[in-house]
Protein backbone atom coordinates (compact mmCIF):
# COMPACT_ATOMS: atom_id res chain seq x y z
CA UNK A 1 0.00 0.00 0.00
CA UNK A 2 3.25 2.18 1.06
CA UNK A 3 3.93 1.36 -2.83
CA UNK A 4 0.77 3.21 -4.32
CA UNK A 5 0.95 6.45 -2.15
CA UNK A 6 4.42 6.89 -3.00
CA UNK A 7 3.28 7.48 -6.62
CA UNK A 8 0.07 8.72 -5.93
CA UNK A 9 0.17 10.93 -2.49
CA UNK A 10 -3.07 12.40 -2.97
CA UNK A 11 -5.76 9.62 -2.65
CA UNK A 12 -9.03 10.48 -0.51
CA UNK A 13 -9.48 8.13 2.40
CA UNK A 14 -12.02 6.34 0.48
CA UNK A 15 -9.46 4.87 -2.40
CA UNK A 16 -6.70 4.64 0.07
CA UNK A 17 -9.59 2.06 1.99
CA UNK A 18 -10.48 0.44 -1.73
CA UNK A 19 -6.57 0.03 -2.26
CA UNK A 20 -6.34 -1.72 1.09
CA UNK A 21 -9.26 -3.59 0.90
CA UNK A 22 -7.67 -5.41 -2.61
CA UNK A 23 -5.26 -7.74 -0.89
CA UNK A 24 -7.70 -9.08 1.28
CA UNK A 25 -10.00 -9.62 -1.52
CA UNK A 26 -8.42 -11.15 -4.19
CA UNK A 27 -6.39 -13.66 -1.54
CA UNK A 28 -9.64 -14.44 -0.47
CA UNK A 29 -11.41 -15.55 -3.88
CA UNK A 30 -7.77 -16.72 -5.32
CA UNK A 31 -8.42 -19.54 -2.82
CA UNK A 32 -11.73 -20.37 -4.23
CA UNK A 33 -10.34 -19.35 -7.86
CA UNK A 34 -6.98 -19.03 -8.81
CA UNK A 35 -7.05 -16.21 -11.10
CA UNK A 36 -3.64 -14.44 -10.08
CA UNK A 37 -0.73 -16.61 -9.15
CA UNK A 38 0.33 -17.09 -5.75
CA UNK A 39 3.89 -15.36 -6.78
CA UNK A 40 2.04 -12.30 -7.78
CA UNK A 41 -0.67 -12.28 -4.60
CA UNK A 42 2.46 -11.55 -2.29
CA UNK A 43 3.57 -8.85 -4.49
CA UNK A 44 0.01 -7.95 -5.89
CA UNK A 45 0.76 -4.24 -5.49
CA UNK A 46 3.66 -4.14 -7.47
CA UNK A 47 2.84 -6.70 -10.12
CA UNK A 48 -0.81 -6.11 -10.44
CA UNK A 49 -1.98 -2.56 -9.21
CA UNK A 50 0.59 -0.18 -9.40
CA UNK A 51 1.54 -1.69 -13.00
CA UNK A 52 -2.24 -0.72 -14.21
CA UNK A 53 -1.75 2.17 -12.64
CA UNK A 54 1.16 3.34 -15.09
CA UNK A 55 -1.82 4.32 -17.46
CA UNK A 56 -2.94 7.06 -15.52
CA UNK A 57 0.72 8.28 -15.23
CA UNK A 58 0.54 8.47 -19.52
CA UNK A 59 -3.53 9.48 -19.25
CA UNK A 60 -5.59 10.76 -16.66
CA UNK A 61 -9.04 10.31 -17.99
CA UNK A 62 -11.56 13.10 -17.36
CA UNK A 63 -14.96 12.62 -15.54
CA UNK A 64 -17.67 11.30 -18.02
CA UNK A 65 -14.92 9.34 -19.93
CA UNK A 66 -15.63 5.74 -20.81
CA UNK A 67 -13.36 3.48 -21.03
CA UNK A 68 -13.22 -0.47 -21.86
CA UNK A 69 -10.95 -3.16 -19.79
CA UNK A 70 -10.49 -5.62 -22.83
CA UNK A 71 -8.97 -9.01 -21.28
CA UNK A 72 -9.32 -7.79 -17.70
CA UNK A 73 -8.93 -11.39 -16.30
CA UNK A 74 -8.89 -10.80 -12.82
CA UNK A 75 -9.71 -7.03 -13.05
CA UNK A 76 -6.14 -5.47 -13.99
CA UNK A 77 -6.04 -2.38 -15.20
CA UNK A 78 -9.64 -2.01 -14.83
CA UNK A 79 -10.32 -2.13 -10.98
CA UNK A 80 -7.13 -0.10 -9.86
CA UNK A 81 -8.28 2.49 -12.35
CA UNK A 82 -11.93 2.89 -11.37
CA UNK A 83 -10.66 3.32 -7.88
CA UNK A 84 -8.39 6.44 -8.79
CA UNK A 85 -10.90 7.59 -11.16
CA UNK A 86 -14.20 7.63 -9.53
CA UNK A 87 -15.98 9.96 -11.86
CA UNK A 88 -15.26 7.96 -15.37
CA UNK A 89 -17.15 4.65 -16.03
CA UNK A 90 -15.13 1.71 -17.17
CA UNK A 91 -16.49 -1.62 -18.86
CA UNK A 92 -14.66 -4.47 -17.88
CA UNK A 93 -14.25 -7.70 -20.47
CA UNK A 94 -13.16 -10.97 -20.23
CA UNK A 95 -14.21 -14.53 -21.93
CA UNK A 96 -13.65 -16.85 -19.78
CA UNK A 97 -16.24 -17.09 -16.70
CA UNK A 98 -14.97 -17.71 -13.73
CA UNK A 99 -12.23 -14.19 -14.02
CA UNK A 100 -15.31 -12.03 -14.66
CA UNK A 101 -16.91 -13.91 -11.58
CA UNK A 102 -14.30 -12.58 -9.79
CA UNK A 103 -13.90 -9.18 -10.73
CA UNK A 104 -17.51 -8.97 -10.24
CA UNK A 105 -17.34 -9.82 -6.40
CA UNK A 106 -14.10 -7.72 -6.06
CA UNK A 107 -16.35 -4.78 -7.70
CA UNK A 108 -18.89 -5.42 -5.14
CA UNK A 109 -16.92 -5.68 -2.26
CA UNK A 110 -15.34 -2.85 -2.83
CA UNK A 111 -18.85 -1.03 -3.46
CA UNK A 112 -17.55 0.46 -6.57
CA UNK A 113 -20.61 2.51 -8.56
CA UNK A 114 -18.56 3.04 -11.91
CA UNK A 115 -17.55 -0.53 -13.08
CA UNK A 116 -20.07 -2.60 -15.76
CA UNK A 117 -18.68 -6.44 -16.42
CA UNK A 118 -19.31 -8.66 -19.48
CA UNK A 119 -18.60 -12.43 -19.64
CA UNK A 120 -18.01 -12.13 -24.05
CA UNK A 121 -15.69 -12.07 -26.45
CA UNK A 122 -14.60 -8.35 -27.20
CA UNK A 123 -15.60 -8.43 -30.51
CA UNK A 124 -19.25 -8.78 -29.52
CA UNK A 125 -19.68 -6.51 -27.07
CA UNK A 126 -21.19 -2.87 -28.71
CA UNK A 127 -20.23 0.71 -27.30
CA UNK A 128 -18.29 3.59 -27.89
CA UNK A 129 -15.21 4.61 -25.87
CA UNK A 130 -12.57 6.94 -25.07
CA UNK A 131 -9.86 4.61 -24.87
CA UNK A 132 -9.60 0.82 -24.37
CA UNK A 133 -7.23 -0.54 -22.25
CA UNK A 134 -5.59 -4.13 -21.65
CA UNK A 135 -2.78 -5.44 -20.80
CA UNK A 136 -0.48 -6.89 -23.40
CA UNK A 137 -3.58 -10.09 -23.83
CA UNK A 138 -2.58 -10.34 -27.74
CA UNK A 139 0.28 -8.85 -30.63
CA UNK A 140 -1.11 -5.05 -31.15
CA UNK A 141 -2.38 -6.03 -35.20
CA UNK A 142 -4.79 -8.58 -33.34
CA UNK A 143 -5.85 -6.42 -30.26
CA UNK A 144 -6.35 -3.74 -33.08
CA UNK A 145 -8.75 -6.30 -35.14
CA UNK A 146 -10.66 -7.27 -31.80
CA UNK A 147 -11.93 -3.58 -31.26
CA UNK A 148 -12.41 -2.35 -34.65
CA UNK A 149 -15.12 0.23 -34.48
CA UNK A 150 -15.42 0.83 -30.78
CA UNK A 151 -13.59 3.97 -30.65
CA UNK A 152 -15.48 7.56 -29.69
CA UNK A 153 -15.84 10.07 -32.01
CA UNK A 154 -15.45 13.04 -29.70
CA UNK A 155 -11.92 13.31 -27.99
CA UNK A 156 -12.49 14.72 -24.85
CA UNK A 157 -8.51 14.59 -23.42
CA UNK A 158 -5.65 16.05 -25.56
CA UNK A 159 -4.55 12.87 -25.96
CA UNK A 160 -6.21 11.56 -28.62
CA UNK A 161 -9.03 8.90 -28.19
CA UNK A 162 -7.65 5.22 -29.26
CA UNK A 163 -5.74 2.23 -26.97
CA UNK A 164 -3.52 2.71 -24.08
CA UNK A 165 -1.61 -0.91 -23.98
CA UNK A 166 0.81 -2.31 -21.15
CA UNK A 167 3.48 -4.10 -22.80
CA UNK A 168 6.51 -5.63 -22.44
CA UNK A 169 9.83 -5.83 -23.82
CA UNK A 170 11.41 -4.30 -27.21
CA UNK A 171 8.32 -3.48 -29.14
CA UNK A 172 9.88 -2.03 -32.15
CA UNK A 173 8.90 -4.61 -34.65
CA UNK A 174 5.48 -5.32 -33.48
CA UNK A 175 4.30 -1.54 -33.76
CA UNK A 176 6.09 -0.90 -36.89
CA UNK A 177 3.43 -0.81 -38.64
CA UNK A 178 1.94 1.67 -36.89
CA UNK A 179 3.54 5.29 -37.14
CA UNK A 180 1.76 7.10 -34.79
CA UNK A 181 1.86 5.32 -31.67
CA UNK A 182 3.58 6.17 -28.89
CA UNK A 183 5.82 4.24 -26.56
CA UNK A 184 5.85 5.66 -22.66
CA UNK A 185 8.80 3.49 -20.79
CA UNK A 186 7.04 2.99 -16.70
CA UNK A 187 10.38 3.33 -15.82
CA UNK A 188 10.22 7.10 -16.26
CA UNK A 189 8.04 7.36 -13.45
CA UNK A 190 8.08 4.30 -11.22
CA UNK A 191 11.96 3.56 -9.80
CA UNK A 192 11.08 -0.45 -8.68
CA UNK A 193 13.07 -3.08 -11.29
CA UNK A 194 10.07 -4.41 -11.95
CA UNK A 195 9.42 -1.54 -14.08
CA UNK A 196 12.40 -1.71 -16.50
CA UNK A 197 10.97 -3.64 -19.57
CA UNK A 198 7.68 -2.36 -18.87
CA UNK A 199 5.57 0.64 -21.56
CA UNK A 200 2.34 2.09 -21.56
CA UNK A 201 1.66 2.28 -25.78
CA UNK A 202 -0.48 4.80 -27.02
CA UNK A 203 -1.86 4.31 -30.24
CA UNK A 204 -4.45 6.43 -31.70
CA UNK A 205 -7.62 5.35 -33.21
CA UNK A 206 -9.77 7.17 -36.18
CA UNK A 207 -13.28 6.69 -35.05
CA UNK A 208 -15.24 4.35 -37.53
CA UNK A 209 -19.59 4.82 -37.81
Amino acid sequence: MELILKYFPNLTEIQKQQFEQLRELYEDWNLKINVVSRKDIEELYLRHVLHSLGIAKIQAFLPGSQILDVGTGGGFPGIPLAILFPEVQFHLVDSIGKKIKVVEEVVAGLQLQNVKTTNARVETVSGKYDFIVSRAVAQMETFVHWINGKIAKKNLHERRNGILYLKGGDLTEELKIYTTATVFPLSDYFEEDFFETKSVVHLPLKFKG
